[in-house]
């Protein structure tokens, strides 16, 4: 049995691009180090990538948040480069998503693909869209798996969105580290 981590979009588009934050800059360190912890301990590790297409605008999401972020193929959509100094992400998982929770992620939840993993960790941006997005998706499918989420390692939109999201991923029996 082994632990997983789930890197959510640590992407340049949410650190120093079109949605970037200092909140975001400075957790990047953080989330390489807890990458480089995972590795050493040899668990398990996997990432997810938010991914849009030319017709954004078109989306819901579009429609609510028109500016154009991640799309697929350019710069602001890779993975940002301190993570991959720390990891060939060739040797990783990657879940590509459209949407706030990784359907796909969804789908080998429902399939037993993580049944082994003891414990489940995610860190990513952006703590009050994605990472509880994922995480109550995660929580849906192991209602009793241990389930945490390192706030030092989150970033949100604003200080005050992130920790509401983290609060109320506590009232959801999501584990808070602060």
């Amino acid at each position: 049995m082994n632990r997983l981590l789930v890197v959510v979009d640590m992407q340049n588009d949410f650190i120093d691009g079109a949605l970037g934050t200092k909140e975001a800059e400075g957790i990047v360190e953080n989330v390489a180090d807890k990458i480089k912890e995972y590795q050493r301990e040899k668990d398990s590790i996997i990432f997810t990538m938010d991914t849009h297409s030319d017709n954004y605008e078109e989306t819901m999401e579009g429609r609510k948040l028109p500016v154009k972020h991640c799309m697929k193929g350019t710069h602001g959509w890779d993975i940002c480069d301190a993570i991959q100094t720390v990891c060939n992400l060739n040797n990783y998982k990657i879940y590509e998503k459209d949407t706030f929770g990784s359907r796909e992620l969804g789908k080998d939840l429902a399939a037993g693909i993580y049944d082994t993993c003891s414990e489940i960790e995610l860190v990513g941006i952006c703590t009050d869209i994605c990472v509880i997005s994922n995480a109550l998706l995660i929580k849906t499918f192991l209602p009793e798996k241990k389930i945490t989420v390192d706030g030092a390692c989150c970033a949100g939109i604003t200080p005050k969105s992130h920790k509401n999201a983290l609060e109320a991923m506590k009232m959801c029996h999501i584990d808070i580290i602060e």
